[in-house]
């Protein structure tokens, strides 16, 4: 059972032994303990900043400030649970008390009712633990070495996934290296999913919405990455899986770009994604590559039943079958693409992605409808619903 970050803002002694004896066996991390409540601006950046679960506060010295206390305790983004203590059973105090907020009212002997209150929220945050993880499905596409078009893919299949199911879709840039989603997607959003890591204790839908770029029509939106790598110096794989996490409780579809990097951030990404698209080209150098990525990925766990393999760039007449690549690399191919750079260069100096026009496009369009198993629809001869890209 993971254990429950826990706050104490007692004064009383004998309630501060009391709760101390009492969370020993329970699964509390004790992450912040005060005898005063102090400057309560103060107080509560720390709280924010810890990510409490559950505040346990000492209401005996308050007298007529336990409303306004409580009610600011409660203002805190992501508040915790807040568990209000008395040293006695008063009835004007619980009223006080529960009309500003407070989850519990305690007063000892405080044994049980600590553990009732515990138990219970340690199942609700297994509960909405599992309703998250129910919402969105997570996508990562990966290229086994640099130059196989990793980023193309992810684009334009996150730009069809929007047509093809009306859903809210996010895509986001992984790629440390080059980051070139937010200029094929023309976001102008000035900030980066970096920044989203580096405030993961404060990440709701309010800061989250400040971060990213809204396509014009559909529910498509964009999280770019920083402009230079060595912005992510210092941040743990950890703040990242974070914000992964949070996305795919918020989102239908999150498809996340990770270049051609396997470094520990993007494993802990990794950890949060239903699927890996593997993305390679039918050179001998790539598909050597491949096979490596591959062990790779099943050594750290992953099971071949999330891996999808596609050959980009398939030429008419391939020197190797997909038979033979996947006898050799260990995993079937998923789809094979076409060769269509010149269409593609244009497409990307114009400031657009591929018109529908294109065989590329055409084949995308398929990979993303054999992805969310919806029927791609009839698209206009005479524009592209890709060309209109405009953030």
């Amino acid at each position: 059972m993971a254990s429950l970050n826990a706050g104490l803002v007692i004064g009383n002694q004998a309630l501060w032994d009391e709760v101390h004896a009492c969370l020993a066996n329970l699964p509390v991390n004790l992450v912040l303990e005060e005898r005063a409540l102090g400057d309560l601006a103060a107080l509560a950046r720390r709280i924010e900043e810890l990510r409490l679960d559950v505040l346990l506060v000492d209401l005996t010295k308050l007298g007529s400030q336990v409303e306004d206390v409580l009610k600011g305790l409660r203002a805190i983004p992501g508040a915790p649970m807040v568990i209000a203590l008395n040293d006695r059973a008063d009835s004007s105090v619980i009223l006080a008390a529960m009309r500003s907020g407070a989850s519990e009212f305690l007063f000892p002997p405080l044994a049980d009712g600590l553990h009732a209150a515990i138990d219970r929220l340690t199942l609700d945050r297994r509960k909405a633990a599992a309703a998250n993880r129910q919402r969105g499905r997570s996508l990562a596409f990966v290229s086994v070495k640099g130059g196989c078009g990793a980023t193309t893919v992810a684009c334009h299949v996150a730009a069809e996934i929007d047509r093809l199911t009306g859903q809210e879709v996010l895509l986001a840039d992984m790629d440390m290296d080059t980051g070139m989603v937010g200029f094929l997607m023309k976001a102008k959003g000035q900030y980066s999913i970096v920044d989203a890591a580096q405030n993961v204790h404060r990440l709701d839908l309010s800061y989250w919405s400040a971060l990213i770029s809204s396509h014009k029509q559909g529910k498509l939106e964009v999280i770019t990455a920083p402009p230079l790598a060595g912005l992510r110096n210092g941040l743990s794989g950890e703040s990242f899986h974070q914000v992964f996490q949070f996305l795919r409780t918020n989102y239908d579809w999150v498809v996340a770009d990770l270049g051609r990097s396997l470094d520990p951030i993007n494993f802990a990404v990794l950890d949060t994604v239903d699927e890996i698209y593997l993305v390679s080209t039918f050179d001998l150098p790539a598909l050597h590559l491949g096979k490596q990525v591959i062990q790779r990925l099943l050594e750290a766990g992953f099971g071949r039943n999330q891996l999808r393999l596609i050959l980009n760039r398939a030429p008419k007449r391939p020197d190797f079958t997909s038979g033979e690549v996947q006898k050799a690399l260990g995993l079937p191919v998923f789809d094979m693409l076409p060769n269509d750079y010149p269409e593609l260069y244009q497409a990307y100096s114009e400031g657009h992605l591929l018109p529908n026009t294109s065989e590329l496009a055409k084949s995308l369009a398929g990979l993303a409808s054999k992805i969310t198993g919806v029927q791609p629809k009839e698209k206009a001869k005479q524009k592209s619903a890709l060309s209109l890209f405009q953030f």
